[in-house]
């Protein structure tokens, strides 16, 4: 992970996830310039469109969260906090367990239980 984060061109990682890298970089940094020429070298790496669709998705949403989260003001979660959360998610996941079902009623003329 920290080769990525220090430099995703030369990090251990495949070719195909070097493309997506480069692809996400580009919608980060200048995405009024992404064009066919990009789409298509996502592509001919073996992204799909829904995936690139995905990772252009992510990328605005967590930008989103970014200026939201720096214009309100919104203080940040010490280090144990986050990791409190990973473990619950990764017990748990984002959706509570369905709840029980509740007993059905008797049918009229049967004997109660």
């Amino acid at each position: 992970m920290q080769a990525v984060l220090t430099d995703h061109l030369t990090a251990p990682v495949s070719e195909e996830l070097r493309a997506l890298l480069v692809f996400v970089e580009k919608v980060n940094r200048a995405s009024n310039e992404i064009g066919p020429a990009d789409v298509a070298t996502a592509k001919a790496a073996g992204w799909t469109d829904e995936a690139l669709y995905d990772a252009i998705t992510v990328c605005a949403l967590f930008n989103f969260y970014n200026v939201w989260v720096d214009a309100t003001g919104v203080q940040d979660m010490p280090a144990p906090m986050y990791e409190a959360s990973g473990k619950r998610l990764a017990q748990h996941g984002y959706a509570p367990p369905p709840a029980p079902a509740a007993p059905r009623p008797d049918p009229p003329g049967e004997p109660e239980r």
